[in-house]
């Protein structure tokens, strides 16, 4: 474990108490702490960020993209449930640090990022650091990745306008959507749909967040 890890935690269990008004969670589950703790967030940022890679904020990863502040990354990860039998996908791959989370907690993570070279870098990274059940595609991620779906759960890492009907038709029923929606740069909130047994959509608001865009065949 890095030596900075601890500090890390702390800092999500801070802010995690601090927000729980809103979020309805006052400690995030052990599993995902645990998760956070065994992931070396400095392998997913560039040398140079590597002083900064255990404080509690997003940093640029390049192409106008940033990895996720760490709370964040966890109280999404919380709020998907995930379990050890789940497959899940993953919009936004970036870095691919939020693939490793949350690769130690379900079964397999398939996740896709729309600028290439951050998907190949992605990639190589999550396979140089062996991240066996992960596997990264280039695309368009507004449509999901349909030859694998339907998804136990699936996360979303950038802002959309509205929720892709897309990811929505590739939850199984009783699966979960956790995604930020809202104009790019303005006022976002962070959603988790559940989709019942039924095919009913139900949908939460959990609290203000700031992403980047989603990009693709979203915005045409």
């Amino acid at each position: 474990m890095h030596p900075d890890t601890e500090r890390l935690l702390a800092d999500i269990a801070e802010e995690t108490r601090q927000t729980r008004f809103l979020t309805g969670i006052g400690e995030l589950d052990s599993r995902v702490m645990a998760a956070m703790a065994a992931v070396p967030r400095h392998a997913f940022v560039s040398q140079e960020l590597h002083s900064r890679a255990y404080d509690n904020g997003p940093l640029p990863i390049g192409h106008g993209q940033t990895i996720s502040q760490p709370f964040i990354v966890a109280l999404m990860t919380a709020l998907l449930r995930p379990e050890a039998c789940h497959r899940v996908l993953e919009v936004g791959a970036g870095s691919g640090y939020q693939a490793a989370v949350l690769s130690r907690l379900v079964t397999r993570v398939y996740t896709v990022e729309i600028v290439e070279p951050l998907a190949s870098a992605a990639a190589e990274r999550l396979k140089t650091l062996g991240y066996g059940n992960v596997e990264v595609r280039c695309g368009d991620g507004y449509r999901g990745w349909p030859e694998h779906a339907p998804f136990d759960g699936i996360l979303v890492a950038a802002a959309a306008p509205h929720v892709p009907q897309p990811l929505l038709d590739q939850i199984k029923p009783g699966g979960r959507l956790v995604i930020p929606v809202g104009q790019p740069y303005s006022a976002q909130e962070l959603l988790v749909i559940d989709k019942l047994d039924s095919g009913e959509l139900r949908r939460r608001s959990v609290l203000p967040v700031a992403f980047v865009p989603l990009t693709g065949s979203l915005g045409h």
